[in-house]
């Protein structure tokens, strides 16, 4: 893969990174059938440049963590291990919001015992609790990084105007919100994050699949003799050097043909073809 680099923080990146929470079971609910599967799946990841995994402690729950620790643990030096609390998960399909102080002091502890480390690289608020203030639920992240226990923080789900009140309590370096070509709500958040030098990491970065299907994504298939998801990815990638997208799967075929993206360069009239 070509190696185009993100650095936020103190960290640099190749700029293609995993999405760990495909390796779960159905719906991101319980263990793999085929937890071997799984550990090669994460493995190949990193073989094929990926050294920036995402997942939170709600993937599973808890699955995801302890299944990057058992595939990549002792990790490579190179290997950025992205983390998240802030959601549970009582039930399969429901994903409600926890920011009470209390449970993200739980939840950080949690992931370092999963996660096998001292130190979360980078700890994301996966979601704005309506109880909570914003800034209360940020509170424990910046107490365990002063205590060392977290090296950076990230939010997930935030617009403008929220990033800007947590940039007043904590140094936040990465923004993760849903943004595809189906869904560019977040245009405004990755502008703001490319002039402060923040990250920007879109979920679901593939979509529901309908623009893959679009006849702009298919002339550019044809030209590029590409996939449409490699065009997809590939479209993040010129959308702004901010951009570090985290595309997911449990098929080392598909983990495959979506990190061929990273050498896939699109020409200014290609993106303008995709809007």
């Amino acid at each position: 893969m070509t190696k185009q680099t993100l650095s936020f923080g103190d960290l640099t990146v190749n700029r293609l990174g995993y999405g760990a929470m495909r390796v779960c079971g159905p719906n991101v609910w319980g263990p793999p059938k085929d937890r071997a599967h799984a550990h090669r799946v994460l493995r190949r990841a990193y073989e094929l440049g990926a050294n920036f995994f995402d997942t939170a402690d709600s993937y599973g729950p808890h699955v995801d963590e302890d299944l990057i620790a058992e595939a990549l643990h002792p990790y490579p030096k190179d290997l950025v291990i992205a983390t998240k609390g802030g959601l549970v998960r009582p039930r399969p399909g429901a994903w409600p919001e926890n920011g009470r102080p209390e449970h993200l002091k739980q939840a950080i502890e949690g992931s370092l015992k999963r996660l096998k480390v001292e130190r979360i690289d980078l700890y994301q608020l996966h979601a704005i609790d309506p109880k909570v203030p914003l800034e209360d639920s940020l509170g424990p992240l910046a107490d365990a990084q002063r205590a060392g226990k977290i090296r950076h923080i990230g939010v997930s789900n935030f617009n403008v105007a929220e990033l800007e009140r947590a940039r007043k309590v904590a140094k936040i370096v990465s923004v993760q919100n849903e943004y595809n070509l189906d869904n560019r709500s977040s245009d405004d958040v990755i502008d703001r994050c490319e002039k402060l030098g923040i990250a920007f990491l879109p979920w679901y970065p593939l979509g529901a699949g309908a623009a893959l299907r679009s006849p702009r994504i298919s002339s550019l298939v044809k030209k590029l003799k590409a996939t449409p998801a490699q065009v997809a990815i590939a479209w993040l990638l010129a959308r702004s050097p901010a951009v570090l997208p985290i595309p997911g799967t449990s098929s080392i075929a598909h983990l495959e043909e979506n990190m061929k993206a990273a050498s896939l360069t699109l020409s200014a009239a290609d993106a303008a073809l995709l809007g």
